[in-house]
């Protein structure tokens, strides 16, 4: 099954937003909140739940971390999170900022994130607007 474009990028900001939030050893409560709230507000199109993909993205983004592959994984994701740049940008920093502090970790991949992977979509977006 071909999914839409919409759908890819829903998939690619759930595993960026689970491997965000384990990147630095410690889940907290609100950090699941805040993607549980993510998860409720997107348009889903799969034939699989929201709740499976979840469980996998959570197993995919525990073995990148484990690996010391955060960067590569993301990397894997960033033509489906260009479809809506500012969407993700919204999503790291509040899944990263909603337990208080920031780790290098965490920090480190938003840098990645904004500045290698969404740098053009971002910087075009912002000279539309």
């Amino acid at each position: 099954m071909q999914l839409s474009p919409t759908q890819r990028f829903n998939e690619a900001l759930i595993k960026t937003a689970v491997l965000l939030y384990q990147v630095d050893g410690m889940v907290s409560l609100t950090e699941q909140d805040y993607l549980e709230e993510v998860i409720k507000g997107l348009n889903w199109q799969s034939p699989i739940c929201k709740e499976a993909f979840l469980t996998q993205a959570i197993h995919e983004a525990r073995v990148a971390k484990d690996t010391d592959q955060a960067m590569s994984f993301i990397k894997e994701l960033a033509d489906d999170l260009n479809f809506d740049a500012a969407k993700v940008v919204e999503v790291a920093m509040g899944i990263t900022g909603v337990d208080g502090e920031r780790s290098e970790r965490e920090t480190d991949l938003l840098h990645y994130l904004t500045h290698k992977l969404l740098a053009r979509e971002l910087t075009t977006a912002n000279a539309v607007a």
